[in-house]
């Protein structure tokens, strides 16, 4: 059977932060798009999936970016 690799990436671990970011947003970024849509009129659901998809991709890239800042920090 071979040896299972293993990695040391040298900075920071790309990985953890998807791994991360996924998560993090799925958890916190549910919520986030519920609460931003009160206030907002979205008569069809195609209006109602292209704001999920909007404010989505924002907390996305904000979680992606601070996973990646904490990762660098921590590292």
């Amino acid at each position: 059977m071979p040896a299972v690799e293993k990695t040391n990436p040298d900075g920071v671990d790309f990985g953890w932060v998807m791994q991360t970011t996924f998560v993090t947003t799925i958890l916190v970024g549910s919520p986030i798009v519920v609460l931003a849509s009160v206030g907002v009129s979205l008569q069809t659901w195609t209006a109602r999936a292209l704001f999920a998809v909007r404010v989505g991709a924002l907390v996305w890239f904000v979680t992606a970016v601070c996973a990646y800042l904490y990762a660098r920090y921590r590292r």
